[in-house]
């Protein structure tokens, strides 16, 4: 493909608001929050109607280099000498430059084009996420019993500086226990999340009444908590059991449009079942 006709392509599709696939043979500078180079190679660049600037290379998921939403876009034909070449060459420079929130410019040049094509999309933008950890965390609120008989949900507000605890509840004891779930495989971060939830909970009236008995010096109450997942690092599950915290193996069965928990009983109780 000429580099003539591909300036066209991308120039067009700017203009009338379409995606734009370009695949070629080119060199990537960035220039920044740091400066980067990457020498030549077959690469795709991605330019989306809102300014989004992708360059991905034939492996792995990420953009090597990227800008996000309102970059804006030219293009530019002139001669360059490249690496491989002491002469100078036509190329095809393709740059993104945004000012907020900070001054970026990645500048895209290609010495070869395999392809430039645009497309009109259109799309409602509606994601529906079946199984989200709130779904789930729902749907285990009505019957704790999975995870120990005698747990109850309380209505009590578990929000806290730094988000919520899934699930608060109460055992047979009269402890406090949060509960945590994750949807995939628990890691450090899952346990550092629910240690900061059972420390701050801790120090709350809520938890010196429910453990009056055994808090008639002030001290902090003792308040459980459970981290509920498919499955645990092994880092992660050592964490949790130095901190005096328990793990539950949780098992859920995600489909379009809906979400289970393995084992969970048909009947289930509501809050006000409860009492």
């Amino acid at each position: 493909m000429e580099l003539e006709e591909g300036k066209a392509v991308i120039d067009t599709a700017i203009a009338q608001q379409k995606l734009c696939l370009v695949i070629g043979h080119c060199q990537v500078k960035y220039k920044g929050r740091a400066a980067s180079k990457l020498t030549h190679g077959d690469r795709l660049l991605v330019i989306k109607p809102d300014g989004t600037f992708l360059v991905h290379q034939n492996s792995k998921m990420a953009a090597i280099n990227y800008q996000g939403p309102g970059a804006v876009v030219n293009t530019a034909l002139t001669d360059a000498t490249l690496e491989q070449s002491a002469m100078p060459t036509p190329v095809l420079v393709v740059k993104a430059e945004r000012k907020k929130p900070q001054e970026e410019t990645i500048e895209v040049t290609f010495d070869l084009l395999q392809s430039a094509q645009s497309f009109r999309l259109h799309d409602d933008g509606n994601l529906k996420l079946f199984g989200s950890e709130r779904q789930l965390a729902d749907l285990l609120e009505q019957d704790l019993h999975l995870i120990e008989k005698g747990l109850t949900p309380l209505k009590t507000e578990s929000h806290f500086n730094k988000g919520a605890i899934d699930i608060l509840a109460q055992d047979q004891g009269g402890r406090l226990v949060a509960i945590e779930l994750k949807r995939r495989t628990a890691g450090l971060d899952a346990v550092t999340q629910l240690v900061r939830y059972v420390k701050q909970l801790s120090h709350r009236k809520d938890a010196q009444n429910t453990n009056a008995k055994e808090n008639k010096e002030g001290k902090a109450a003792k308040v459980r908590g459970i981290l509920c997942a498919p499955e645990i690092t092994d880092n992660a599950l050592s964490m949790l059991e130095e901190e005096g915290l328990e793990y539950f193996k949780l098992d859920y069965e995600i489909s379009n449009p809906s979400a289970k928990i393995k084992g969970l009983q048909k009947k289930q109780k509501s809050l006000g079942e409860y009492g």
